[in-house]
């Protein structure tokens, strides 16, 4: 009877350890550190870095697509300034980049888009950036998302 009962209790414990180490922890503590998850892109974005209270950029992504807006007269003007393709990160490993396709498509009619092939957009504690040109000059756009 003991040895059917550590049999079973044995079985018991190994298969609870077999079950946790498929499962993946939410966060977890190793030496002090909390391990990172892969940070969710999709949602809406706005720029944080603008000299203007009412005009930005703000970005929208979901599925495989980011779209990027010009925004103006406190969000009552936007005007697309880049459709491209989206790829999302699988690791937590940060910096995070990708290489935006242009769907000209969509912004070969658009008057403030940009023309450029591809654009290089970086995720890092938070922020997406990218440079933005207009006009000969250049600048880091830097954008949170939005709750």
């Amino acid at each position: 009877m003991k040895k059917a009962a550590i049999t079973v209790l044995c079985v018991a414990l190994l298969l609870a350890l077999i079950a946790g180490c498929g499962s993946e922890p939410t966060s977890s503590i190793n030496n002090g550190n909390t391990s990172k998850q892969i940070p969710n892109l999709a949602g809406e974005w706005k720029q944080t870095n603008s000299k203007s209270k009412d005009s930005y950029q703000a970005a929208s992504i979901n599925g495989n697509i980011i779209e990027i807006y010009w925004i103006s007269n406190n969000g009552d003007t936007k005007s697309l300034y880049w459709a491209g393709s989206f790829v999302a990160p699988t690791t937590a490993d940060e910096p995070y980049k990708w290489d935006s396709e242009n769907d000209h498509s969509k912004t070969n009619n658009a008057m403030l888009a940009s023309s450029a092939g591809t654009k290089t957009i970086t995720y890092q504690n938070g922020i997406l950036s990218y440079e933005a040109s207009a006009l000969g000059t250049t600048t880091t756009v830097k954008l949170e998302k939005q709750k």
